[in-house]
């Protein structure tokens, strides 16, 4: 028997022993007196405790529990200890509950709660930000008419959401989004969003890569393929077999050239390959590109060096002669005979150093140049494989100065020429005394094609920069 219970007889039972007394000692009718006063009392007593009860059921959550008296306090500690369990339950439940809209909020996937009538119920910030949703506006509105796409209608409409539908957003920054929805609840889905614009990017320059890579190859090995065909199945005169062979060598070291230029990239992007850094002067690596530029130009172009401010660097020197070599040799493929390039080397106030190789070439439309680092992408594909280019060149200078944190600045404009800018950070550079002077030439501009050309002597060798 509950203590609750026993507590509770305690009353009537007392009353019933008074009430016998009460006969045995003064008769029945002051027993019945008795008897009437004391369920009266007892009456009472449970009323009032039961009044207390119901104004405590209909208080606010959380009010306190009442006294009480005899059975009714052992009921009302029970009562007590319920109300104080469900409290730190809720407590515990909201707090839970806060996580979870925290780490939803902080998600950077969206995510949209919607009802059985694909209604907006919730959604993330991410979410709000990918599809441009108004958290107050939105509320109730159907997700279609917010995300109109034909692909996501009919992904509603077909009910199959085993697979995520991909759609390209209307808003101002076009992006391709992934939208899957995933049913929970009983009448409830959640429509989760992912930005995979990146993904798609990498997606399609991995094919365009594939793509690009066959199609370089492909075009030498026809001829060299087609050249031994003939061979075999003709006799030819010695001088027609050694022009063949000619040919057949120029495309071998073209091929040469490209899976040379795919090695350098692989190397360069391997996270197990970091660079050998050490210090070494900049003026003789300038002299050096320079000489390279004269042997690549067969004196059909004006090669010069301008003032050369003593300095070093700190880095990879093989790299980064491989990154300005082919920025000087992109400026020797694509300026017309005649024309001028210069290359040279300063210091800025904030310690920075840059180096700059200016053309008097062809020069780049502005559309191009957010894409020039690309690989094999191309302005003008013919005249790029016309001049022995990879189209892999200025791919390598962007991974080179990535992997010592510099920047490349390309400034052009069609008919004028081309200045490429690679700018090092501080930290790379070491800055020497005196000022070195180069060959006597001065920076070319467009304004000066007319002017004297450009000494093809070195640098006097009292004028070189020395490591500090």
């Amino acid at each position: 028997m509950s203590p609750a219970l026993v507590a509770a007889l305690a009353g009537p039972v007392a009353l019933a022993v008074a009430t016998v007394a009460t006969f045995l000692a003064f008769g029945a009718t002051a027993a019945l007196v008795v008897l009437g006063a004391g369920a009266a009392a007892l009456t009472g007593f449970h009323l009032w405790h039961l009044d207390k009860l119901a104004r405590w059921a209909s208080a606010p959550l959380g009010a306190a529990v009442p006294e009480g008296y005899g059975g009714w306090r052992i009921a009302f500690s029970a009562l007590h200890r319920r109300a104080r369990t469900r409290m730190a339950y809720q407590r515990d439940l909201a707090q839970t509950i806060e996580r979870f809209a925290s780490a939803a909020q902080a998600i950077p996937d969206g995510m949209v709660v919607l009802d059985r009538d694909d209604r907006i119920r919730w959604s993330n910030p991410s979410a709000q930000a990918l599809l441009g949703l108004d958290p107050k506006r939105d509320v109730g509105a159907p997700i279609a008419n917010l995300a109109r796409q034909p692909e996501f209608v009919g992904y509603l409409d077909r009910g199959d959401y085993s697979n995520a539908v991909t759609i390209t957003s209307q808003r101002d920054v076009p992006l391709t989004l992934s939208l899957q929805i995933v049913p929970f609840g009983a009448e409830e889905k959640l429509l989760i969003v992912r930005d995979i614009t990146q993904l798609e990017a990498v997606a399609r320059m991995r094919r365009d890569f594939i793509a690009n890579v066959s199609h370089e190859l492909k075009t030498p090995l026809t001829v060299v393929a087609g050249f031994l065909e003939t061979m075999q199945d003709l006799e030819l005169e010695p001088r027609q077999r050694d022009r063949y062979l000619s040919l057949m060598a120029e495309q071998a070291r073209s091929m040469q050239r490209l899976v040379d230029d795919l090695l350098t990239l692989s190397a360069l992007e391997s996270e197990q390959n970091a660079p050998v850094e050490s210090e070494f002067a900049v003026a003789p690596l300038l002299l050096e590109l320079s000489a390279d530029a004269r042997s690549l130009s067969g004196r059909r172009h004006r090669i010069g060096v301008g003032d050369i401010d003593a300095a070093a660097l700190v880095g990879s020197r093989d790299e980064l002669a491989s990154a300005f070599g082919n920025l000087v040799s992109n400026a020797v493929r694509y300026t017309p005979e005649g024309g001028a390039i210069t290359l040279a080397w300063r210091m800025e106030a904030d310690g920075t150093g840059v180096f700059t190789v200016t053309d008097s070439g062809i020069g780049i439309a502005p559309e191009h140049l957010p894409r020039l680092t690309e690989r094999f992408y191309r302005v003008d594909r013919s005249r790029s494989r016309a001049t022995g280019g990879t189209g892999l060149g200025l791919s390598i200078v962007k991974h080179v100065l990535l992997r010592h944190q510099a920047e490349l600045a390309i400034d052009s404009e069609p008919g004028r020429g081309s200045t490429f800018s690679v700018r090092l950070p501080a930290r790379r550079v070491r800055r020497a005394a005196p000022p070195v002077a180069g060959n006597g030439a001065t920076p070319w501009s467009p304004a000066t094609t007319g002017g004297d050309p450009v000494s093809d002597a070195p640098a006097a060798a009292g004028g070189r920069a020395t490591s500090s």
